[in-house]
């Protein structure tokens, strides 16, 4: 919004030199940070107190689960995504370029997650139960927005000499190695995108332990959009450029403030769970820039934690079904370390050191070509 008041004055040939800054996608980058942060930190204890005595017994808990977090966990709010959903939504808004189709369609995707979520956690806390809305029906809706967005990150952003990009899979350290998918490109898209969405809530089990993996990869993919978004540094570091993409740097930036936000109250022990409401949507969001930036195999690298917590669960099940065994003691991986005895504070930041050094390998991959 600023960006596009900016802008307004020049046309009209008005000269304001602080406004100058807004110019800078780094600044505003920044900007949005901070903006999240605030946002989240605004609402705080109140939106928590509100959530409490709106959802009674709060958010529930698995019976098959760890038995103390059936104790200690009981009766805590859920839903806190809306506080991070809020700090985005805000942060982007007023220092992104509302002119861009990038920012729309990230915010677009990420609303839409984020509806979705509400209804699946409004049903579990209505209901009491941990089933919420049918997994089918999740699937079908989150495949169909993740299909949608697909389609249109491919015919709005690229030159026509790029034309070819739109539908390819580019490969790190392969300097111009392109696998050209066509239409099929649009199936691809919704597999990156809704595969992500549901890694992130698989992973959202333990207090602190999605948000700040969330935060690292948001971080990254923030830094790979500016650079993949400019011209000269997409040439020296032989990555496709795509014009306009770098303005997906500030809704990182207010992703990575939102996130501190709601950190600061998702600590252990946390005052509130995020819920389907964040970890879908902003899972969601992870896939969709990586589909804009075309680096959707860096993606699983940088949230290797998420894809590993996802296949841990599917080696669990499908083990189980055909063998009557199971390989873990409990899935997805963060329980079976907690069937082991490891402390969950001992397993959220061993798992945000995993996630720190698989985000620096994934931008390693952008010199080594």
């Amino acid at each position: 919004m600023l960006f596009l008041l900016f802008h307004a004055f020049e046309v009209h040939g008005q000269h304001i030199p602080i406004f100058n800054l807004f110019r800078y996608l780094t600044f505003r980058t920044g900007a949005a940070l901070f903006t999240g942060q605030a946002v989240v930190g605004l609402m705080g204890n109140r939106f928590i107190d509100w959530m409490r005595k709106k959802q009674g017994r709060g958010q529930p808990i698995r019976k098959d689960g760890i038995e103390r977090h059936i104790l200690e966990k009981a009766g805590t709010p859920t839903m806190g995504g809306f506080m991070i959903l809020a700090g985005v939504i805000v942060g982007t808004l007023i220092w992104g370029d509302l002119g861009n189709p990038f920012v729309w369609i990230v915010l677009m995707v990420t609303t839409a997650f984020g509806g979705l979520g509400f209804m699946d956690d409004y049903a579990k806390v209505t209901k009491q139960t941990t089933a919420g809305v049918s997994g089918w029906v999740k699937i079908v809706i989150q495949f169909g927005i993740a299909g949608l967005a697909t389609y249109l990150i491919m015919v709005s952003s690229f030159r026509p000499v790029d034309a070819g990009v739109s539908t390819s899979v580019a490969f790190p350290i392969f300097k111009q190695a392109l696998l050209n998918l066509g239409w099929f490109y649009i199936v691809f898209g919704m597999i990156v995108i809704g595969g992500f969405s549901n890694a992130v809530n698989l992973t959202d089990g333990l207090d602190g332990l999605a948000i700040a993996p969330v935060m690292i990869a948001a971080a990254a993919f923030g830094f790979i959009a500016y650079l993949v978004g400019n011209i000269k540094f997409a040439d020296y570091l032989q990555v496709h450029f795509i014009p306009g993409v770098g303005e997906i740097a500030p809704f990182c930036g207010a992703l990575i403030g939102a996130g501190l936000g709601f950190l600061w109250f998702n600590a252990p022990p946390a005052k509130i769970f995020m819920g389907d409401t964040g970890s879908l949507a902003l899972g969601g969001a992870l896939g969709t820039i990586a589909v804009a930036t075309k680096h959707e195999i860096v993606l699983g690298i940088i949230g290797g934690l998420f894809v590993l917590e996802t296949v841990s669960v599917v080696v669990q099940v499908a083990s189980f079904k055909l063998t009557g065994k199971r390989v873990f003691r409990m899935a997805p991986i963060h329980h079976h370390f907690e069937r082991l005895g490891w402390q969950e504070s001992t397993i959220v930041i061993r798992f945000w050191i995993i996630s720190i050094v698989l985000a620096l390998a994934g931008l390693a991959t952008l010199k080594l070509r």
